[in-house]
């Protein structure tokens, strides 16, 4: 699947900010929602920046474009579409993974009880495999969709070791 990598990082660069302009030598910050675990086993929904950019090509004789190389090693690229009115329940992410909606709204709540509700131009890290069942029976995140239709995402999910009390450790 590692041959899918260039794809999944042009995906989330796309779905982050667009278009870069080089003729502007200061670089960009691009935002995705990080669901992270803190020490109690709690997840958070943090909104974190991408900001270590470099300007150049990827490909000769392309121009360059801003990037910031947030993951190295192996993924698996999955996309997948959740039938209208889908229901995640409460449940921790399998492995660490960044979530980009490519069509339709979804959204997640932590178990702090924020939620976020993302579409189009949103990237998610899901990173709660280390929270722990609370007195409500609650564990990772709740999510589902929005609205009547079907939403489809593309996750990227990483060979990264979930951490604790580390919100926007990717930037």
């Amino acid at each position: 699947m590692t041959r899918f990598l260039p794809l999944a990082a042009a995906l989330l660069a796309a779905s982050v900010f667009g278009s870069a302009h080089a003729a502007d030598p200061t670089p960009p910050t691009a935002w995705y929602w990080h669901n992270w675990t803190d020490h109690d086993g709690v997840s958070h929904m943090t909104r974190c920046p991408f900001h270590d950019y470099d300007l150049k090509t990827m490909s000769k004789p392309a121009g360059p474009q801003w990037q910031d190389h947030v993951h190295e090693g192996n993924a698996h690229i999955i996309s997948t579409v959740q039938p209208a009115h889908w229901d995640g329940s409460w449940h921790p992410d399998p492995k660490v993974q960044w979530i980009i909606p490519l069509k339709g709204s979804w959204y997640v709540t932590a178990m702090d009880g924020k939620k976020v509700v993302m579409g189009p131009g949103d990237v998610s890290l899901g990173e709660d495999q280390m929270s722990r069942r609370d007195a409500k029976g609650h564990i990772g995140h709740f999510a589902g969709n929005i609205g009547d239709g079907p939403v489809t995402l593309m996750v990227i999910q990483t060979d990264e070791q979930p951490t604790v009390d580390k919100p926007c450790r990717f930037h």
